[in-house]
């Protein structure tokens, strides 16, 4: 597969128990990535609001990218109607992978596995590792403990004041897509601790 490919990476639930306010924002991210004729790049999965970003994706006739581990194909749940199948050897790969196809990452709303790639993906970017805007839907307040937390971090001097500078926050997908696409994503800092 040919890297680069400027694609917007998201990160999402699998979980198909929530509720459907973020299944909505899922359908309408995916349908806008692919109005804008942008490739959507994906851990993969077939359900949850993984699965309805990709349905929405392809319905609206756009390029789906996943990436997945063997281990997860093995246990069938990847998507089995994405333009592109990318199988990876481990998580780690799989994370790194979807952020070289990625000119910005957009984290909906989601548990364990979200947290840590939208973590993950601020940290490379702090670190000079990672160029691409990072955007954080924050559907229905869902992440407003997440930020009371860095607050927190940055009151008690675990973090620095301007390292908020690494996100943004929207409210609604269509601003999550003008900010993924902003020419903000000039490199923020050098790796000075």
């Amino acid at each position: 597969m040919k890297k680069n490919l400027s694609g917007i990476t998201v990160y999402c639930a699998s979980s198909v128990t929530v509720a459907k306010v973020y299944f909505e924002a899922a359908e309408s991210l995916g349908k806008e990535i692919a109005r804008r004729r942008l490739p959507l790049i994906t851990g993969a999965g077939s359900m949850g609001l993984m699965g309805a970003v990709n349905d929405a994706a392809i319905k609206a006739g756009g390029m789906t990218i996943g990436v997945i581990p063997q281990f997860m194909v093995d246990r069938g749940w990847h998507h089995k109607g994405l333009s592109h199948l990318e199988i990876t050897d481990g998580m780690h790969r799989r994370k790194e992978l979807m952020a070289e196809l990625s000119r910005a990452a957009i984290a909906l709303p989601g548990g364990i596995g979200t947290f840590e790639e939208l973590l993950e993906i601020i940290t490379w970017r702090q670190l000079g590792l990672y160029h691409g805007n990072i955007v954080i839907l924050n559907v229905n307040g869902y992440y407003d403990k997440l930020f009371d937390m860095l607050d927190t971090a940055i009151e008690q001097k675990f973090m620095k004041p301007d390292h908020k500078m690494l996100w943004s926050v929207v409210q609604s997908p269509e601003e999550a897509i003008e900010m993924a696409l902003s020419g903000d994503n000039k490199q923020i800092f050098s790796a000075k601790f």
